[in-house]
């Protein structure tokens, strides 16, 4: 009786192993392609989008934690569940990189429009300066343009310094905004459009 129970736990223990065993190498085949797709993707999602980017890397060091604890299942469970994360990562880094290209093309065509927009206001302030209103244009009209001047400069400062940082969108949205204070300004000064 003893001799059985004694072979029924070497068989139990056997048994144990040789599943773990099994369990094993797909474990780490399914770690290792999880993490080569997210090395694929890794450096451009740093910079369009480092949040996801830190999610996916402590879901895979927790992976790595689970094999060398050998808790197979759990690694391929996180596994799957990286693999799925880097393929989310890589459409949104495609759809960041396409919005930072069609921002790029943006600011090429505002960065010579805006200046010369804000250096017609600055001459026509110039010009209004120190000399009667024209009709169409009143005091408080005129200093609120002139505010609103200063606030385009900043603003387009703000743009450019962006945009040689590498954040075309950030540098378009700025440009535009000042483009629209610009029209705005137009009308406050009585100008033609530009």
């Amino acid at each position: 009786m003893q001799l059985s129970k004694s072979l029924v736990a070497i068989a139990a223990t056997t048994i144990l192993f040789t599943g773990c065993a099994r369990d094993e190498e797909p474990a780490k085949q399914a770690l290792a392609a999880a993490e080569a797709s997210l090395s694929e993707i890794r450096v451009d999602a740093a910079k369009y989008a480092p949040e996801e980017l830190q999610s996916a890397e402590a879901r895979l060091a927790k992976a790595k934690q689970d094999l060398a604890k050998e808790e197979y299942k759990d690694v391929l469970g996180g596994a799957t569940q990286l693999t799925k994360e880097a393929a989310q990562l890589k459409e949104v880094v495609v759809s960041k990189q396409t919005q930072d290209v069609a921002a790029t093309h943006e600011w090429e065509s505002l960065s010579e429009e805006v200046p010369k927009l804000v250096k017609a206001i600055e001459v026509r302030v110039d010009s209004l300066s120190g000399s009667k209103l024209p009709k169409d244009v009143n005091k408080a009209s005129f200093e609120a343009a002139k505010a609103t001047l200063q606030s385009m400069k900043s603003l387009w400062a703000e743009a450019s310094a962006a945009f040689d940082a590498g954040n075309a969108i950030l540098a378009a949205d700025k440009a535009r905004q000042v483009q629209a204070k610009g029209e705005e300004v137009i009308g406050q000064l009585a100008m033609s459009p530009v």
